[in-house]
């Protein structure tokens, strides 16, 4: 798992923009001194308003992998568990498809009212595993049949369920992004959804994700399956915006150097940042983003400690800094409505946070700021030296609240304690 999944693998409070807010999103910056070292840490977080899902109808196709490699507890069945789980979650008149690929690919189900539910449940039933991965012809044939139930106005998306293990037609990443962006022109969107674990074929996954205009997951138990649909399947079809590309401006009066913790397969160039033909991410109704920043603020140089990235020194900037010089940074964030063309123009919000703001200890920040920073540190930091375990253990105890899934962590890191 990347920093920056598990930081956003837990919900975080910041304010929901109105229904007819001008803009889809709220921007939160907080700052905070850094527990560890002589640096300071910057959250920002970025939430989507709510659309409520009978706003738009949906036609969902679901591509199921069906191969041999497909066959684990924690595959297939969880494949069925989400199809029987989003069920219960769509409006009787959604309707749902199922297509499956293996050695050869095969219409299960052709699109059906959600409502029919015994039909639906009947032909989930039948999946069973055997056999290479025809992904490319799959994907093909979902496409066909989102064509076939296209909802003009509505959601019109296929659903990769898989392990991500091609291995019959196309398997190179890069002819398998082309033949979903040639797909994405016809408005039909596509996600992909990783099962299972060990094996998995991240890079690629993330890749056909991205190229589809959806929002990836990895599932790898049933309560994971059971969550997704419930909390996250409408979210991440149900779009509030695309090409969302967020762009932070650092004061150089102010800030000697600073380091993003993640997103190292998302970086843009700077001048891509405003090129509204460039492809960039989708956010879901109600979806929150956080990244962390590490910034090491003038005169302070950067802190010299085994296993930090190599500091490196950037070309100068072409452009005039839009900085501010009261401000420590200013963070730009650049978005397409949901029905969008690529031809069509962005729009533009941005926001400052002045070097007064930065809090001159983590425990003074708020509640989730020190829970993100803890589970960057936790994850994946130079600083996370057996020594600091203490401390991070204890920013997670006292910013846990009741939220279900910080819980289970404190256990699962109650356990780990005991190995050590």
């Amino acid at each position: 798992m990347r920093l920056e999944e598990y930081v956003n693998a837990f919900d975080y409070d910041y304010p929901t923009p109105a229904l007819d807010a001008e803009r889809p999103f709220t921007l939160t910056m907080r700052a905070a001194k850094s527990p560890l070292a002589e640096t300071t840490l910057l959250a920002i977080g970025i939430k989507a308003k709510e659309v409520p899902w009978a706003k738009r109808p949906a036609n969902l196709v679901f591509l199921v992998d069906t191969s041999g490699s497909m066959g684990a507890d924690n595959k297939l069945p969880l494949v069925k568990v989400v199809l029987r789980e989003a069920l219960t979650v769509l409006d009787g008149e959604d309707t749902i498809s199922i297509v499956t690929y293996a050695g050869h690919t095969a219409v299960r189900l052709e699109p059906t009212a959600a409502s029919q539910r015994a039909h639906i449940e009947a032909a989930i039933d039948g999946l069973t595993s055997a056999g290479g991965t025809a992904g490319a012809s799959g994907i093909n044939l979902a496409y066909e049949q989102a064509a076939k139930g296209f909802i003009t106005g509505g959601i019109n998306h296929v659903l990769l369920c898989t392990d991500g293990d091609f291995n019959i037609g196309i398997s190179d990443t890069s002819a398998l992004v082309a033949l979903i962006e040639e797909k994405r022109k016809t408005g039909v969107t596509l996600t992909a959804l990783g099962f299972g674990y060990g094996n998995l074929n991240d890079a690629m996954m993330e890749a056909v994700t991205n190229a589809g205009n959806g929002i990836y997951s990895v599932i790898s138990d049933e309560d994971q399956a059971i969550s997704y649909t419930h909390d996250k399947l409408l979210r991440t079809l149900n779009l509030v915006a695309k090409d969302v590309k967020i762009q932070v401006e650092f004061n150089a009066a102010q800030v000697y150097a600073y380091r993003l913790l993640g997103y190292e397969n998302r970086a843009l160039q700077d001048d891509q940042f405003r090129d509204d033909k460039v492809d960039a991410g989708e956010v879901g109704s109600g979806h929150t983003v956080t990244a962390i920043y590490e910034l090491a603020l003038k005169p302070t140089e950067v802190p010299d400690v085994q296993g930090a990235p190599t500091l490196l020194d950037g070309e100068a900037a072409e452009h005039q800094s839009e900085v501010p010089a009261g401000e420590l940074c200013r963070v730009r964030v650049r978005y397409k409505g949901p029905n969008a063309s690529e031809d069509d123009r962005a729009d533009e919000m941005q926001a400052g946070l002045v070097a007064e703001a930065i809090q001159p200890e983590l425990a003074q920040a708020s509640p989730d700021m020190q829970w993100a920073v803890a589970i960057a540190i936790l994850k994946e930091s130079p600083y996370a030296q057996p020594a600091a375990l203490e401390m991070i253990e204890g920013l997670l105890v006292s910013n846990a609240g009741s939220a279900m899934d910080r819980q289970e962590l404190l256990t699962l890191l109650a356990k780990a304690r005991g190995l050590l």
